[in-house]
């Protein structure tokens, strides 16, 4: 019966049921509004919205392991999902369009396959290697995008086509258009969301701007004056089945989409299902969360709705309201489906400068200010990393600022590999160890080098590390008689760097140089032993402790201190 109770409520209590309820009610207030908004950003009707909160939700709920992680629409996906639909050229192809929402669907199946088969290689680990400067980066990009998508909306006057520059170009110029009706619906929503999170934070003031700006749009007819409002919503049931409209070509079209949005899924879910787990102390499971995602996706599609993904902001609202586990998820999709079933009819007189302001402060609040700015201070290399990242996205795409984030990461790693931070070291009188970056024209003590590498030796920087040590024995103040290589920061060797180390040895032979080994561990002796290195080395000048490495040199004595600890 145990293994019957789903993951993330295992463990269940009665006395949390309550709090999980309210929680849940509390979400609901906030989510529906905000995933209507997701719905306009992915080019959606604005009911595929709601049902983004139903059947995935429910599905995550039941399948996945964090008991906190929101799923749903969201809108770094939506903005992949619209710019990548839109960019397929398919000739008469609108947002909201029968194909449109088809082709939505599709994706939405697609990356829930490639999120099933990324399961089952069990690559839940790739999420890691999207740095936190790119993921900043690459939210900042999409929340820039997002807002400024909404600013024609808000003033009421057409949507440009083109980049991101064309797009902005295109409602600067026609200002002289603007509905001042429009503007004071998108200004009047802004106003509320504001005032509410200023001073009543734990009360939800979309909500409040729904519902108060419905109401004045019924009673004064504004859509009869020049606002454009959302329409008759065709509420009801989700409708199940594969999406209609498609043709088997479509799937190749909308491979790369799903693909960027799988990758952004899995990145993106596996942060903040880490991170809210950490801060209650509970265990995640990142594979089978990938199982709850994969399932919740088809789920999508198989219901007439798009793409979905965990997300953050309704994560963190959730902990807010104390909830405990994916029974207030639950109760939140029953209330969704309460309003589709019942309540959507009374959508029809919602201006979209409405759902335009919601968004419109979505987008702001992914524009990480305070994240770059301590990247800033604290690492300006992964600071252009990042900004590098939120041009990609606004300035040239969403999907391609996908690629190049995972590109940048995957960059960032080989980088580092390869020009790792390296040190000559020596001893104090004390006996301590001291560091400096190793550089050509210094020396351990007279006629001795203590030499660190901080990282594996592979075939990309076995020859920068070859060309170290001869510059070092080289140009060293001393006829150099003992090198010492402190190997606790290596940890492998491979095959390239195997044959080029035996070249090295050569080299130090020919100089007189007695090639001395510090702090290997097992697995590198082992590796050694397979490239006949190890043969090399006479065993009287192997050591497990660098202090007794550099106390044998025969000169005698501690040498002199040479320079600072690196730092951590």
């Amino acid at each position: 019966m145990a293994n019957l109770v789903p993951a993330s409520m295992r463990g269940y209590r009665r006395a949390w049921l309550g709090r999980d309820v309210l929680a849940g009610v509390a979400l609901a207030a906030v989510a529906i509004p905000e995933v209507m908004g997701y719905s306009s950003i992915a080019g959606m009707p604005v009911v595929t919205g709601l049902y983004t909160l139903i059947l995935p939700a429910v599905t995550f709920a039941l399948l996945g392991s964090s008991k906190l992680l929101v799923v749903g629409a969201d809108s770094a996906t939506a903005a992949i999902l619209f710019a990548g639909l839109l960019d397929l050229g398919i000739v008469g192809l609108a947002p909201g369009s029968p194909k449109w929402v088809g082709l939505a669907g599709l994706t939405a199946l697609l990356s829930g396959v490639i999120l099933a088969a990324a399961r089952l290689l069990r690559l839940g680990f790739l999420a890691d290697f999207l740095s936190a400067a790119v993921l900043i980066g690459f939210l900042t990009g999409v929340g820039i995008q997002v807002a400024t998508a909404q600013i024609p909306e808000l003033l009421g006057i057409p949507s440009g086509r083109g980049n991101w520059f064309q797009r902005q170009w295109s409602w600067l110029t026609h200002l002289d258009q603007v509905s001042w009706r429009t503007v004071a619906y998108g200004a009047a929503t802004i106003v509320i969301i504001l005032v509410f999170k200023r001073f009543l934070p734990r009360f939800p003031g979309s909500v409040v701007a729904v519902v108060a700006l419905i109401a004045v749009s019924a009673a004064t007819g504004a859509s009869g004056h020049g606002v454009a409002v959302v329409g008759a919503v065709q509420g009801g049931f989700p409708p199940l089945g594969m999406p209609s409209g498609l043709t088997p070509g479509d799937v190749s079209l909308v491979f790369s989409v799903a693909l960027s949005c799988s990758v952004l899924i899995l990145a993106q879910s596996a942060a903040t299902a880490h991170a809210f787990a950490t801060r209650h102390g509970d265990d995640v499971d990142i594979d089978r969360d990938l199982v709850g995602l994969s399932v919740a996706n088809l789920a999508a599609g198989l219901s007439g709705t798009f793409v979905v993904n965990g997300s953050p902001t309704k994560t963190e609202i959730l902990d807010q309201q104390r909830g405990r586990t994916q029974v207030a998820n639950l109760t939140t999709a029953s209330i969704t489906l309460l309003v589709v079933l019942v309540l959507s009819s009374l959508l029809a007189d919602m201006p979209l400068a409405v759902l335009a302001g919601i968004v419109f402060l979505v987008g702001l609040d992914l524009v990480d200010v305070r994240g770059l700015r301590r990247i800033y201070v604290r690492r300006r290399n992964e600071f252009v990393v990042a900004a590098v990242t939120a041009f990609a996205v606004f300035g040239i795409g969403v999907e391609q600022g996908v690629l190049l984030a995972v590109a940048i990461s995957l960059f960032e790693v080989v980088r580092r590999e390869y020009r790792p931070r390296d040190f000559v070291v020596g001893v104090t009188e004390q006996g301590e160890p001291t560091y400096r970056a190793a550089e050509p024209g210094i020396e351990s003590a007279p006629g001795l080098i203590v030499f660190r590498f901080n990282a594996e030796l592979f075939y990309a920087n076995v020859g920068r590390f070859a060309d170290q040590v001869r510059a070092l024995v080289d140009d060293a103040p001393d006829p150099v008689r003992w090198l010492v290589l402190d190997a606790a920061g290596i940890a492998d060797i491979d095959y390239s760097a195997g044959v080029r180390l035996h070249s090295l040895l050569d080299f130090l032979t020919t100089r007189r140089v007695c090639f001395v080994l510090a702090r290997p561990d097992t697995a590198l002796v082992e590796t050694l032993k397979v490239y006949e290195l190890w043969q090399r080395i006479p065993p009287e000048h192997v050591f497990g402790n660098l202090i007794d490495a550099i106390r044998a040199y025969p000169a005698g004595g501690p040498p002199a201190a040479t320079g600072e600890p690196p730092a951590g």
